[in-house]
């Protein structure tokens, strides 16, 4: 059964905005914050983490108390805002977001705090194009859980197969595909992909390339 295209849930750091965090950094930072307090052990392959699945791994001990998590939510918040200063648009962004309004709903779903996350949008001016944006506070679980994207469905009302989600990252894929919503990956590095065992819908080196997909959404019963 064919459903129409309502909506897509766009990732934010390296989708829409071209970040400066330095994710690694901040990862680093997070990892050493927690060894430090005896809420993780020393020696993890950091490799295979990001900053979320490293915070969700220490909320999982059930050691962490209020004001270790708040000190451990400052360091990530300090890396967001001192990155986000500055930030460029995707190239693309602007175009396909002012053909996508009033089209589709659109959200942005990103493991930033919703402070840093708004201050980048507002300083591109870009923030009147979502319906929705969703950062850490308002979810229970970071990418790649899929409780962000869960909320925007239950936000709208809609179901998993009326929705396409944009992102760059394993973790976007991972949550993205685990809350039943279509995945096109941007610019991804599909070694990664492959290895988290996250399979994309559709690939864009391009965010332009995103409006000849969602025609092909809109008009067949699936993108290959």
């Amino acid at each position: 059964m064919k459903h129409p295209l309502k909506g897509i849930v766009f990732d934010m750091d390296n989708t829409i905005l071209r970040s400066r965090i330095d994710f690694q950094a901040m990862k680093n930072a997070t990892y050493q914050f927690l060894v430090s307090k005896e809420i993780l052990s020393d020696g993890y392959d950091l490799s295979y983490h990001t900053t979320s699945t490293i915070v969700e791994e220490a909320i999982q001990t059930n050691r962490m108390s209020e004001e270790l998590r708040n000190d451990m939510w400052d360091i990530a918040k300090k890396h967001e805002v001192c990155g986000m200063k500055g930030a460029d648009l995707e190239p693309g962004a602007v175009e396909v977001l002012s053909k996508l309004k009033g089209r589709y709903q659109l959200a942005i779903v990103t493991n930033n705090s919703v402070e840093a996350a708004g201050i980048a949008l507002r300083d591109n001016d870009i923030s009147e194009y979502f319906d929705f944006i969703i950062g850490r506070e308002l979810i229970k679980a970071l990418k790649p859980s899929p409780d962000g994207y869960l909320r925007v469905l239950d936000e709208f009302k809609h179901s998993a197969n009326e929705w396409l989600s944009v992102g760059d990252s394993w973790i976007d894929g991972k949550a993205s595909i685990s809350a039943g919503i279509r995945f096109i990956a941007y610019r991804s590095d599909k070694e990664k992909l492959k290895q988290m065992k996250v399979c994309p819908t559709g690939e864009v080196s391009n965010l332009l390339e995103l409006m000849s997909l969602i025609e092909q959404f809109e008009e067949g019963p699936a993108i290959r």
